[in-house]
């Protein structure tokens, strides 16, 4: 009986060490995406007034973790009996983050006349017209959270496929949770910056340069964080389509690869943005 408990033992420890080492080998596997992700999120949870940024980020987390919930067995599923579903999945997915960041290009150029009146009567704005504005926002962020989730669930899983369905579960759950709690937590840290700046120089007797720092930096981060999520979506987008269509990788092989992927990403998003635009004027 004693040499059956040990012998389990021995088995769990050898399943956890696995787990550890493919864990880290997913994770290096994903580090590039989680940085996008990292930048895409980090803008869309930014622009908020100052006591809604929590609350906003705390919503974004739950449909985040929501999305792993979603996402998790859906691609065990598909791993184990429709693998061949993945790469259009990813490629419908690589369209939406393309059209997300060619619009905001477009739109940065050519603004919206809604957006131009909803700028001149930003003042004028009910409580229940900005607690609108937040919900549209946080659904936008939760979408595309959910694409670049299946895009991180889909390279993880890549890295264990032929682990065990145990070993498989847990290093791609793993590497989910991780993508969820480190990403949004650092969000959250990005966005309280100039909080803690104004903390520092209040306990210092109103001087602190490390605390003025944090301050003046936070516009600027968060101006920078806009064009890096914009041209993040535009590189995973581009970066889908050339892991998975080998002509077009081929046909693009002679160009640094961060070129060839914002190139690809921009010709996607823009014909998507098109495509949205004539189909809007077709059915208005």
């Amino acid at each position: 009986m004693a040499s059956g408990f040990f012998a389990l033992f021995d088995d769990i420890a050898l399943l956890m060490d696995d787990i550890t080492t493919m864990s880290q080998v997913a994770t290096k596997k994903t580090v590039g995406i989680l940085g996008d992700d990292l930048a895409v999120n980090a803008q869309k949870a930014s622009g908020f007034a100052s006591s809604r940024e929590l609350p906003v980020i705390w919503a974004i987390t739950k449909g985040s973790f929501i999305n792993k919930v979603i996402i998790l067995p859906i691609a065990f599923l598909l791993s184990a009996f429709a693998p061949w579903l993945i790469v259009p999945i990813l490629m419908i997915g690589g369209v939406y983050l393309a059209f997300e960041g060619a619009e905001k290009i477009y739109e940065y150029f050519v603004p919206h006349e809604q957006e131009r009146k909803a700028i001149e009567t930003l003042e004028e704005k009910s409580q229940e017209q900005i607690l609108a504005d937040e919900k549209a926002k946080i659904k936008s962020a939760i979408i595309t959270d959910f694409i670049l989730s299946v895009e991180i669930v889909i390279i993880a899983l890549s890295a264990v496929a032929t682990e065990v369905l145990s070993v498989q579960i847990a290093v791609v759950s793993f590497v989910a949770f991780l993508a969820t709690v480190g990403v949004y937590g650092l969000v959250a840290l990005l966005v309280r910056m100039d909080d803690f700046g104004y903390k520092l120089i209040a306990t210092n007797g109103g001087e602190s340069r490390v605390g003025e720092f944090f301050v003046t930096a936070l516009p600027k981060v968060i101006q920078s964080l806009a064009v890096i999520g914009t041209l993040a979506m535009l590189l995973v987008a581009g970066g889908i389509y050339l892991h998975n269509w080998h002509a077009l990788h081929e046909a693009l092989h002679f160009m640094p690869s961060l070129v060839s992927e914002l190139l690809v990403g921009l010709i996607v998003g823009a014909i998507a943005v098109v495509g949205v635009k004539l189909f809007k004027m077709v059915k208005n």
